[in-house]
Order: structure tokens, then sequence, then C-alpha cells
């Protein structure tokens, strides 16, 4: 059973910049990819980006427009969302998940971290 723990978040000025992590613990495979979502209030929960474990690759949605990288190390079986250019509506909840292979199905979850920008 893989457990993720996202850490980091708190408090940030417009502009500025802030890096989350998401520490995976418990059994891993290689296969497996790793996606940061947000959820801002009153609003359902939007994909972020995703990068793979095995071959570091990531992508991420339009919206996110170069701020925000996603990388991980291995050694530490730990994620990473560095953010940038902060804005207000950055403001929410940041999750991280996993998923195997190529399964749509984001089947493990953390508990999340709360990000607040203000302005």
């Amino acid at each position: 059973q893989v457990r993720l723990v996202e850490s980091g978040g708190g408090l940030v000025q417009a502009g500025g910049s802030l890096r989350l992590s998401c520490a995976a613990s418990g059994r891993t495979a290689s296969s497996v990819t790793m996606g940061w979502f947000r959820q801002a209030p009153g609003k359902e929960r939007e994909f972020v980006g995703q990068i793979s474990w095995s071959t570091s690759r990531s992508n991420y949605a339009d919206w996110v427009k170069g701020r925000f990288t996603i990388s991980r190390v291995s050694a530490l079986n730990t994620v990473y969302l560095q953010m940038t250019a902060m804005q207000p509506e950055d403001t929410g909840v940041y999750y991280c998940a996993s998923r195997l292979g190529f399964s749509t199905n984001w089947s493990t979850w953390g508990q999340g971290t709360q990000v607040t920008v203000s302005s």
C-alpha cells in the first residue's frame, strides 16, 4: 500500500514562489506516474501536471503556462511541485496522487496541503 504525504504549503505573496513536496512510502512501482492536482475554494479539483517515475517526463495543464515545474528525486521517493509567479487564483489545497502504468485511475491520494497567495 503506497502512502503519499504532501508538505510545503503556506502563505506566499503574489509574484512569489513555493515548492511543495510529496513523499511516497510503502511499495512503489517503477511504472507509476505521479500527479499534482489542486482545488480552489468552491471549485472542483483540477489537474496541474504529472511526471513519469521511470522516465521523469512531465506534462502540465495548459493554464500552467511554464510557471510550475514537477520533478522527482528517486532516492528520496519524493516528487516536487515548484511554483513561481504565483497569483491569488493559485490559492487552494494541493494534492499529489499516483496511478499505475497506463491506467487513468488516480488510485492513491495524499491528504493535501494548503497554499494561500495574498495579493
